[in-house]
């Protein structure tokens, strides 16, 4: 598997990319096992970032104009296919340019052909008998060095064979990049242009292969490759040699039991701390905060031992962004585990001040915290990895009016969810009517829904915006239950018996405990179909509904002995008929009322006749005009 060779001190945007898509594919064709145990999760996510983090590709460069005419600069071109013009075009040309030079050993050394990768180095200064026992190793000692501090990024090599005439040193040679050491300070690795076999070649410069075993004495593996076998350092991945991958694995295991002592050695430490304050908070912090603890300390004990493995410089840098990524995980995680501690805590305090209207806003208030820090937490992390945070949230002020307008519904959800627990209808734990008639217990009022559980103890979920505009009776926000009833006694009942059974009646609202006395009244309220109608009015002191059907029989089981003591009962639904025979007309009466209507009719026509008789004559003189 040929891998890209590129500098992780100035690596490009284009070798960023393909870094990442190899890096990508390489793990999604690996070995997928289900199971993941606690041990081997720190390792999986070691790999995955790791993956992530291959060496940058060779950067972009345009292929060098032929011998003798000078390069002309041209415009940057897409990353993909001039990283393969400029690898193809260092192989094509050879030892004759600098870059060819230079990709020759890189890729002889990855080969594990250290007799290829020591002709490109200059050996004039080594006794020719030497030369071939002294060439490889030189050569495996520089790669050992290189890998580890200066990682090569060809597109700054020159593709002419006359080599960069703009980088301030002799014609003849070219600087490949700079190793800060402890001794020596910045120590220039160069490239040689020599004659050689009636040709003039570029070469890892003599000066270089002089300060190799000064190098090798600060940077390289130092006695254990002369421990492990050669397949341990010539067998890799991912820039990664075979030991190093053992090491990585054995490191994750030692570190997590140490982790795991230290996260015990801790917590032992503190608790005799902690029981001493009469608060139950900082118990529960303990407890709580436990597995972010472990974890911190994980990446503590691996960052501090990561240095042992010794790996390639580019992969120790992306290790050590994976390392700060994490560490904000580790952070984000615990500052969730508080958020949840002290909003729990919360939560019962206000439960026992009764103050309930406060405690059903906890929930909401808890998820807004937790995805605030959640959305810190995305930013640093981003930030890490080199993405610019600003043009990121400038894009997401744009995209927010195309999501508003997706999401109306959702939107007015939430507002519906702020009014609900602005004003507080109902709040959690409520038991409530909704709606057409509906009753149930209030679970949760969320940002997007609420959630009832009915009677049926069936979950109903309500959009907020439905919610907030319904007809909402809260039952749990009563002081008091009302207590009514209609007793209905028997007609038979005697005024005497109806006053005495009144008296007895108010005598047990009166008396009870539990009963409010104003307003408590018993009173004679109409005559019924079938009954005396007496109504019953009262309050009882509760506000729980199984004490008040408790106390509501208790009340009724007193007033039926009140009643049987009264020597009256309760009427039921009845017709009364009463029979009788018929004794006909009284012929005396009716024989003086024939007697009075014959003389009535008499005394009428009488005054008729009288009428007539007094009125002028009818003739044709009465009937003519006057003059």
């Amino acid at each position: 598997m040929q891998l890209p060779i590129a500098s992780s001190r100035a690596p490009s945007e284009g070798g960023r990319r393909g870094a990442s898509r190899r890096a990508s594919s390489a793990i999604l064709t690996a070995d997928r096992r289900p199971g993941v145990s606690v041990l081997a999760l720190p390792g999986f996510l070691l790999l995955l970032v790791l993956a992530t983090a291959s060496p940058p590709p060779v950067a972009a460069q345009p292929a060098a104009e032929p011998p003798g005419e000078a390069a002309e600069p041209t415009a940057p071109t897409s990353a993909a296919p001039v990283q393969i013009d400029v690898q193809a075009r260092a192989r094509e040309l050879g030892d004759t340019v600098p870059a060819g030079a230079m990709l020759g050993f890189i890729e002889a050394g990855r080969a594990g052909d250290w007799e290829t990768a020591a002709r490109h180095l200059d050996l004039d200064a080594i006794p020719p008998a030497e030369r071939a026992g002294a060439g490889p190793r030189l050569a495996r000692r520089l790669k050992s060095v290189l890998d580890r501090t200066l990682w090569i990024e060809f597109d700054r090599l020159s593709l002419d064979p006359e080599g960069d005439g703009t980088d301030g040193l002799a014609p003849n040679r070219d600087r490949v990049g700079t190793i800060d050491t402890a001794a020596r300070g910045e120590v220039e690795v160069l490239l040689e242009r020599i004659p050689r076999d009636g040709e003039v070649v570029w070469r890892i410069a003599g000066s270089t292969v002089a300060l190799i075993p000064a190098l090798y004495d600060e940077f390289g593996y130092g006695p254990l490759i002369e421990l492990l076998p050669d397949p341990f350092f010539e067998l890799h991945f991912l820039e990664i040699q075979l030991w190093q991958w053992l090491g990585l694995a054995g490191l994750v295991v030692v570190v997590y039991l140490l982790a795991w002592v230290a996260t015990l050695l801790v917590q032992r430490a503190v608790r005799p701390l902690v029981a001493r304050t009469e608060t139950r908070v900082d118990d529960e912090l303990i407890g709580a905060l436990g597995a972010p603890l472990l974890f911190t300390f994980s990446l503590l004990f691996f960052a501090a031992a990561l240095p042992l493995l010794l790996l390639a410089e580019p992969v120790e840098a992306f290790v050590g962004r994976l390392l700060k990524g994490l560490g904000v995980v580790a952070l984000s995680w615990a500052a969730l585990r508080l958020v949840d501690v002290l909003t729990a805590v919360l939560g019962r305090r206000l439960e026992r001040q009764d103050k309930r209207a406060v405690a059903s806003i906890i929930p909401l208030g808890r998820r807004a915290a937790k995805g605030f820090l959640l959305a810190i937490a995305v930013v640093v992390l981003l930030q890490n990895v080199g993405v610019n945070v600003t043009g990121l949230v400038a894009g997401l002020g744009v995209g927010g009016i195309a999501i508003a307008l997706a999401a109306q519904k959702t939107i007015e959800n939430v507002f519906g969810g702020v009014s609900v627990i602005s004003d507080q209808p109902v709040r959690v734990g409520d038991f409530c009517r909704f709606g057409d008639g509906k009753v149930g217990t209030v679970e949760e009022i969320g940002l997007r829904s609420t959630r009832i559980r009915t009677l049926d103890r069936t979950l109903v979920t309500i959009p907020n915006a439905d919610f907030a505009q319904r007809e909402l009776e809260s039952f749990t926000a009563r002081d008091r239950m009302r207590l009514h009833a209609i007793l209905g006694l028997r007609y038979e009942t005697t005024p005497d018996q109806l006053r005495h059974t009144l008296s007895g009646l108010r005598r047990i609202l009166q008396t009870h405990p539990r009963v409010s006395p104003d307003p408590a009244r018993v009173r004679f309220v109409g005559f019924g179909a079938y009954s005396l109608d007496l109504e019953v009015f009262a309050y009882l002191l509760t506000a729980d509904h199984g004490e008040f059907l408790q106390l509501r029989e208790e009340i009724y089981l007193q007033m039926m002995d009140v009643i049987e003591e009264a020597g009256t009962s309760f009427a039921f639904p009845s017709q009364t008929l009463y029979l009788g025979r018929d004794s006909g007309l009284d012929q005396e009466v009716v024989r003086r009322a024939e007697e009075l209507g014959r003389a009535e009719r008499e005394r009428a026509a009488q005054a008729a006749s009288g009428a007539e008789s007094t009125s002028p004559r009818s003739g044709p003189d009465a009937s003519a005009p006057r003059a």
